[in-house]
């Protein structure tokens, strides 16, 4: 049972209503960690904004989502780990290789190193050694892109941390996710 319910689309006002109705549009629906965060307007902008800045950098729609479900898997956060691999399907990302995201181990080489420079940051909260920066772009990232993965980790910590405060209500498709201590 969620410890802050979802704000019913039709009761919100203001710039929660707008937020609520672009999301509509451009899903057909809104998901529960959306109308949960529309209590505040300000929140639920900075994920649309920033989750809007990610979709325009340089990964790969799939590989963003497996590089979420991989945090996932580290925060052990069911809602997002639904969610992005419900996304991750419709990224066209095999279920196979979504699940093995989850679990920090894709077969991909290039999304494998993606994954687990992912949890490695999660994991040492950003205090990465040269070697773990040095074989993410071995595997053909670049500066940039040891920026960007850092954004796309923060976005999804964000919606983990949400999602954990107010034990938001899946609605997405469950999937088994590893609990963590």
């Amino acid at each position: 049972m969620p410890r802050i319910h979802p704000l019913k689309h039709e009761h919100a006002q203001g710039k929660a209503k707008e937020l609520l109705d672009v999301v509509k549009q451009k899903l057909g629906g809104t998901p529960n960690i959306l109308t949960t965060m529309a209590h505040s307007p300000a929140a639920l902008e900075s994920y649309l904004s920033f989750s809007g800045a990610l979709g325009n950098g340089t990964f790969p729609a799939g590989l963003r989502e497996q590089i979420a479900l991989a945090v996932a898997g580290a925060s052990s956060c069911e809602y997002c780990a639904a969610a992005h691999t419900a996304i991750g399907k419709g990224a066209g990302v095999p279920e196979e290789e979504l699940a093995l995201a989850l679990d920090g181990q894709p077969t991909d080489p290039k999304a494998a190193a993606a994954v687990r420079f992912a949890r490695t940051l999660v994991e040492k909260r950003g205090w990465v050694s040269d070697e773990d920066i040095e074989a993410f772009k071995a595997a053909g990232f670049d500066d940039g892109q040891v920026m960007e993965i850092v954004a796309v980790i923060s976005l999804n910590i964000y919606t983990n941390l949400i999602n954990h405060v107010a034990q938001t209500d899946i609605d997405f498709p469950k999937v088994a996710v590893p609990q963590q201590a």
